[in-house]
């Protein structure tokens, strides 16, 4: 499936709302699971929501066709936001969702390649998915294929030194199929990022790498698909895109709260998020089942 960039307003109002039933989901599989992070899936299932239903070329019913784009997740602790649009998207069924960190199901709670067809890497250890990407990058190009790869980050994973490594590479060998998406959320497990490892200027360091560098409101989808759309017309460089994110997102009570950043609600406290997220997008809460 291959789509525009530009969104009609009625495909923007079809996205929003889908975003907010992967919000919902990822709320399901982390009470079913009973572990699992929660501020960074909600915080990028709007770009998800983008990725898998607007900008990837991609198939569900063929997840290795040879001519998709590829999508890295390099911090693989946000994958259930992943596993719940791939869902929503049709590459399996939404009840598989609730299998979540469970044994011998194909959703662990860090990404395995094998166990999933659709996930191109595995992912755990944070500061690999920006090397993984530019390797990929780099052999698409040399296979000549017009396939695109996506890089999916964080912004707390910077502080590890082979991310800067990935940086140096794809800036020297001008990866312009390379697209790397930072989720600027501002947390990390033990507090903010800039009481942690200050990061700031972001933009600065990726341009004194030869990189294009983007900013944009990370929940706001149609200027997330602009971006993107500026990276593809960029031939000479990679782009990274720095959404600027906030942690926990849909769910007032704990937005940009770094403390839950690897904790899953209690049931009670999942009632309370989904009729959050349901005021939120304006329909009329229901009970959590």
């Amino acid at each position: 499936m291959l789509h525009a960039m530009a969104l009609s307003d009625a495909e923007l109002e079809h996205l929003d709302t889908q975003a907010e039933a992967i919000r919902e989901t990822v709320i399901r599989m982390l009470v079913a699971a009973g572990s699992g992070h929660t501020a960074g899936p909600l915080d990028m299932a709007d770009i998800f929501t983008a990725f898998y239903f607007h900008i990837l070329k991609h198939d569900p019913r063929n997840p290795g066709w040879p001519e998709r784009d590829r999508l890295i997740l390099s911090n693989g602790h946000i994958v259930p936001v992943r596993y719940a649009t791939m869902a929503h998207a049709g590459y399996f069924p939404v009840e598989e969702c609730l299998t979540l960190r469970k044994f011998g199901s194909r959703l662990q709670g860090h990404p395995e390649r094998t166990c999933l067809p659709g996930l191109e890497t595995t992912s755990g250890p944070l500061g690999e998915g920006l090397a993984q990407a530019a390797g990929i990058a780099y052999a698409l190009r040399m296979d000549r294929s017009k396939s695109r790869v996506y890089c999916v980050t964080s912004d707390g994973e910077h502080d590890e030194g082979n991310t800067w490594e990935a940086v140096m590479f794809a800036g020297k060998y001008k990866l312009a199929n390379l697209t790397a998406i930072m989720d600027r959320n501002n947390i990390q497990i033990d507090g903010h990022t800039e009481d942690v490892m200050p990061l700031d200027s972001i933009k600065s360091k990726y341009e004194s790498f030869h990189w294009h560098v983007l900013e944009v409101d990370g929940h706001n989808i149609s200027a997330f698909v602009d971006a993107v759309g500026e990276a593809k017309a960029i031939f000479e460089k990679p782009t990274m895109i720095v959404a600027h994110t906030i942690a926990g997102k849909g769910v007032p009570d704990i937005e940009g709260d770094y403390t839950w950043h690897g904790k899953p609600p209690t049931k009670a406290e999942a009632r309370k998020f989904l009729k959050e997220i349901r005021t939120m997008g304006g329909k009329v809460p229901h009970e959590y089942a």
